[in-house]
């Protein structure tokens, strides 16, 4: 059984983070919170503690992990160098949800990076998260503490449902308010470029570096990945997701038609159900499963992972959900989740 640390997430038990520190340094898996999800650590330097680590999760080799530390002096270790604009955005948005591709050094393992020449990295805000780091005084390589795959975990239940007995400890400080993965930007390419969005937006990442774009990914699922969270199918419950595009009204239209059709074949439906929407969904003979309210997507965002692990929890057949239109930071990462979620079973609304 996978042995679980109660926490107060402001103010961690230094007893509780001093037995998590020694586990990992001993080469364990500990899941641990950060503002965005739960991520599974380990001494990101110990080689056989990384392939424990990708096993556990049924992780595919080619899939890097995010190195995270919690002061700069500490990327000395990890990269050959820490050029001006990572400075810059580091002293922008670290510590916090953005994770940045630089060249790696040679002390990191090709496991972490999937064999590539780079190495993702990043500082968490989170208390626990940054308690551990400094009590374990090594770089924690950690991806979400979830299955391959699955939606990652915003919560240690999560953790559990997964995990439970595949990996040694879980520090249980609470929900994580993100609720997504952190953004990550590639500053090992000029011009320098957005892989996953997150809640570092595009405009945001703009303030300091003017030139950064957004790089559609060209990678095929086989290939070794710049970053986590690339594959085509990702965050992805058991249970079939479709996602129905095109504004609010057009969107909700369709799915509504194709709940009903599905019903009347005699399957089971589960609805993804944003708060506007409630009262013409109430209407239908289906599971609504609540998201928050579309104007609010930061409470979408923290809801987005436990809402597809209800689903699958209900053991429907499918499930539908729109995107979301309104305009937002968190918009396009939560756009971003959906379409992974849904595998490419994408609606265009008419």
């Amino acid at each position: 059984m996978t042995e679980v640390l109660r926490v107060d997430p402001g103010d961690p038990d230094p007893d509780a983070i001093a037995r998590a520190a020694a586990c990992l340094r001993g080469g364990g898996l500990v899941a641990f919170p950060t503002e965005t999800v739960y991520g599974l650590g380990v001494h990101a330097l110990d080689r056989e503690a990384v392939v424990r680590l990708f096993a556990a999760k049924a992780r595919p080799a080619n899939d890097p992990l995010i190195v995270h530390v919690t002061t700069i002096d500490a990327l000395a270790l990890l990269v050959a160098g820490v050029p001006r604009d990572a400075h810059a955005l580091a002293a922008r948005f670290w510590p916090g949800p953005l994770t940045i591709v630089l060249r790696r050094s040679r002390a990191v393992p090709d496991e972490v990076t999937a064999g590539l020449d780079t190495v993702a990295v990043r500082m968490p805000s989170h208390p626990v998260a940054r308690a551990l780091i400094d009590a374990a005084r090594i770089p924690i390589a950690a991806p979400s503490a979830n299955l391959f795959s699955r939606p990652s975990p915003t919560d240690a239940a999560h953790v559990l449902a997964d995990l439970d007995g595949r990996i040694d400890m879980v520090v249980d400080g609470g929900p994580a308010h993100v609720g997504l993965e952190s953004t990550v930007v590639d500053l090992s390419q000029d011009p320098p470029a957005v892989l996953r969005p997150g809640a570092v937006s595009l405009e945001m990442l703009r303030t300091v570096l003017p030139n950064v774009t957004v790089r559609v990914s060209s990678e095929s699922d086989s290939d070794a990945l710049r970053s986590p969270g690339l594959m085509s199918k990702h965050y992805s419950p058991r249970t079939p997701v479709t996602l129905y595009e095109g504004d609010a009204a057009t969107a909700l239209t369709a799915m509504t038609r194709e709940a009903q059709t599905r019903v009347n074949r005699g399957n089971t439906v589960a609805v993804l159900a944003f708060a506007e929407d409630a009262a013409r969904l109430a209407q239908l003979p289906v599971r609504l499963v609540q998201l928050g309210r579309e104007s609010d997507p930061s409470e979408v965002a923290a809801r987005l992972y436990a809402a597809l692990r209800e689903c699958d929890d209900m053991g429907v057949d499918v499930i539908l959900c729109r995107v979301l239109t309104t305009h937002h930071a968190l918009t396009p990462a939560i756009q971003d989740r959906l379409l992974r979620a849904a595998a490419g079973r994408i609606v265009q609304g008419s």
